[in-house]
């Protein structure tokens, strides 16, 4: 798929990423450059959703494991 950049340097992302992808008008995009190229990645409104599933998984016992630590050195 292809899209135009306009002379204010806009573009207009292709109708089938944008229904894969579930984006909406107004949605915001992050552009990331490393040393592949370019990547355009949705950014989710709710950070918390956007972190989920991110991690290895039992982060709140470990925090509050951590949390116990801390009280008992206090």
């Amino acid at each position: 798929m292809r899209s135009t950049i306009t002379e204010r340097g806009q573009t207009v992302v292709p109708v089938e990423i944008r229904r894969r992808f579930n984006l909406t008008p107004s949605q915001r995009l992050e552009w990331v450059v490393d040393e592949s190229g370019i990547r355009v990645i949705p950014v989710c409104e709710d950070p918390v959703q956007a972190f989920r599933g991110q991690g290895k998984g039992g982060a709140t016992a470990r925090l509050l494991e951590t949390r116990n630590r801390d009280r008992e050195r206090e």
